[in-house]
């Protein structure tokens, strides 16, 4: 998703009215970012995502009537061009796991600094995925243990050509598609356009789940 308007459009989902306060005041004080609506449970959010169209999604897990995780994925499978970002007091690898399964581009915790939360919403809000470093240490870790439990692996894609695996490896490093561009000396248009295929050879919806498949299963180291 490139964000191509003067402001970003944000929509706070948590149930906790004092946080969302908190937020909203942090936020509006930003001349490139808008407030354009405020969530309790997880229904709400999803039906405000339909008709508000934001940008990006703060989102809590733990929310009345449909969580946070089923929340993401069903707004994602309605509008994927919408950049979650999951804001949250749970440090457990099973909330992490299934917030990035869900589709969330981000994963931060409610202790984060403000200045940190702002710089994620800012890169999110331009089609970017962002993965803390402690938090993929921890996901590279739970990967690696699936892959060694697994004899040999059982790829459901075709084969990689040498070009979409130095894309795929710069993709598992973090980087955006403007820096793979200059790393490679190709246009960034020739970046997405292989972005693409390495998807469909793949068999998955994003970046995130890209990085992830491709240390899985070897691709990359």
């Amino acid at each position: 998703m490139t964000n191509n308007k003067e402001q970003i459009r944000i929509l706070i989902a948590d149930d906790h009215a004092l946080f969302r306060e908190g937020l909203r005041s942090l936020l509006e004080d930003q001349r490139d970012i808008e407030v354009v609506g405020e969530a309790e449970d997880g229904l709400q959010v999803e039906r405000m995502a339909q008709t508000l169209q934001p940008d990006v999604i703060l989102m809590d897990i733990n929310m009345p009537v449909i969580d946070g995780v089923e929340a993401t994925r069903t707004i994602l499978q309605q509008n994927d061009s919408i950049g979650i970002v999951v804001l949250t007091m749970h440090r457990q690898d099973e909330y992490v796991f299934d917030a990035l399964r869900a589709g969330a581009k981000a994963y931060l915790l409610k202790d984060t600094r403000s200045r940190r939360l702002l710089e994620v919403i800012r890169t999110v809000s331009q089609g970017q995925s962002v993965i803390e470093p402690d938090m993929a240490s921890r996901l590279l870790k739970e990967f690696r243990r699936l892959g060694q439990a697994k004899e040999k692996p059982q790829p459901a894609y075709q084969k990689l050509s040498d070009q979409e695996r130095r894309i795929l490896s710069y993709v598992a490093e973090g980087a955006s598609n403007k820096e793979i561009a200059e790393a490679m000396s190709l246009a960034e248009r020739t970046v997405k356009n292989y972005l693409t295929v390495i998807f469909q050879k793949l068999q998955v919806n994003n970046r995130t789940e890209a990085a992830i498949r491709a240390v899985k299963d070897g691709l990359v180291k």
